[in-house]
């Protein structure tokens, strides 16, 4: 019984160690703290989701939240006017900005765009957008929206979360989707979307807007349930890195118990301590999970007596790097018709997917070129050699490393090592 004895202290010591409520609350602070560094730091238009995450904190610095709401309603609300009457949709941006006021209590009725002449409120702009995308899934041949499940998700939470109540027939494409399995990306089952898709069904359900499809709303969202819970890795991840702080809000939304100390809670923390969540989008979907929240929590929020203790110490002064030494890079490009062109460079170790890309470029001898979009994910390829992949025509450029497919994008991913590249022209 001795070594029984043993192993059980010594099991009780590993998770005191491991899971420690003042650490974890540490962390937390060090969290909310890099994630309002990024909003001094960042480039181009602010992130709603950023704000949303920051909102949905207890610890705040109003100061500084109430400037990013300022450039919200600003610089990010000229972006989307002015992307508002030509393709590719806005339904995801939409949807991600009406969330971010509506996290800082701000009146939704207020916000306003014009389209063609005519001026309508944001929810409706939303709600319109949704109405679109319901069509294009009436007639596709694969039943899908003309961007994705995750942003139809997103745009049926965040209506909800405003008040207003989602169509019929839009609630009815997401049932029927969720039923017939078509929350993919690809081949594979998107944990995102269905994490997506569980938040915005729950905050349906919670509405009682719809209550003669509670039968339906509640097979969905089991199913979204088991469908969460069946892709929990050994490792405590659900899906992959990226992709758990979502679930864990959608399993929460839909009222599983997640303890402080849970296995994807704990994964999420040792990500975090590892410096995997740099890019601010990544850290804005992990940091409500870690609090134990998740967007739907923006429906109830009142933005009274609220903290205001968060304060950032001023940057540590910039470090010149040492010399690094340089590895070598071998990049593959797959066009959409099975033609592939090959290439090499050698790039100083820890340099950026999109460094090596950029030195590729500057070659005359290579040939290869390519250009690059912006997003809330950071920047992403669009044309390579001269060949588009676009989401109108629903391709993108997959990329891998050692047969791996890529969970980072190009300025995230970092080569220590010499790699096989693959950039791949891919339908989804």
């Amino acid at each position: 019984m001795v070594p029984l004895l043993i192993l059980s202290v010594l099991a009780a010591v590993v998770c005191e160690e491991t899971c420690n409520s003042q650490v974890n609350s540490e962390l937390l602070v060090a969290l909310n703290k890099a994630l309002l560094r990024s909003v001094e730091t960042q480039e181009g238009l602010p992130n709603p989701s950023v704000h949303l995450a920051l909102r949905l904190s207890d610890l705040h610095n109003q100061a500084q939240e109430s400037t990013h709401l300022h450039r919200l309603t600003s610089l990010l609300h000229a972006h989307i006017q002015s992307s508002l009457s030509q393709p590719p949709s806005s339904l995801g941006l939409l949807a991600l900005y009406a969330l971010a006021l509506r996290s800082s209590c701000y009146d939704l009725s207020t916000i306003t765009f014009t389209v063609k002449g005519h001026t309508d409120t944001l929810l409706n702009q939303l709600k319109s957008a949704l109405q679109r995308e319901k069509d294009d899934i009436t007639v596709s041949q694969h039943s899908r929206p003309s961007t994705n499940y995750y942003q139809y998700s997103l745009g049926v939470m965040s209506l909800c979360v405003g008040g207003v109540r989602v169509e019929h027939h839009v609630l009815h494409k997401l049932l029927k989707a969720v039923e017939q399995d078509h929350l993919k990306h690809g081949e594979a089952e998107c944990v995102d979307s269905y994490a997506m898709a569980g938040m915005a069904l729950q905050c349906v359900k919670d509405s009682r807007a719809h209550v003669l499809r509670a039968i339906e709303l509640n097979t969905a969202l089991t199913k979204i349930q088991n469908k969460l819970l069946a892709a929990r890795r050994p490792d405590g991840h659900i899906g992959n890195e990226y992709s758990t702080g979502l679930a864990v809000q959608a399993l929460l939304a839909m009222g599983q118990q997640v303890f402080e100390c849970s296995m994807p809670l704990e994964a999420m923390r040792r990500d975090a301590r590892n410096g995997l969540y740099h890019n601010p989008m990544a850290l804005s979907q992990v940091l409500p999970a870690l609090q134990l929240r998740s967007y739907i929590s923006t429906r109830t929020k009142q933005c009274l007596a609220e903290d205001d203790s968060l304060v950032l110490e001023p940057p540590e002064p910039v470090v010149e790097a040492p010399v690094q030494p340089k590895v070598f890079v071998s990049v593959t490009v797959h066009t959409s018709e099975g033609t592939k062109s090959l290439y090499s460079v050698n790039v100083p170790q820890g340099s950026s997917l999109l460094q090596v890309l950029e030195l590729l470029a500057t070659d005359s001898t290579a040939g290869f070129t390519f250009e690059k979009e912006s997003s809330l994910w950071g920047p992403f390829l669009s044309v390579v050699n001269g060949e588009q992949a676009r989401q109108s025509d629903r391709r993108y450029w997959q990329l891998s490393a050692e047969n791996s497919v890529l969970t980072q994008g190009i300025r995230d991913y970092k080569i220590e090592m010499p790699q096989n590249i693959v950039i791949k022209n891919t339908s989804y």
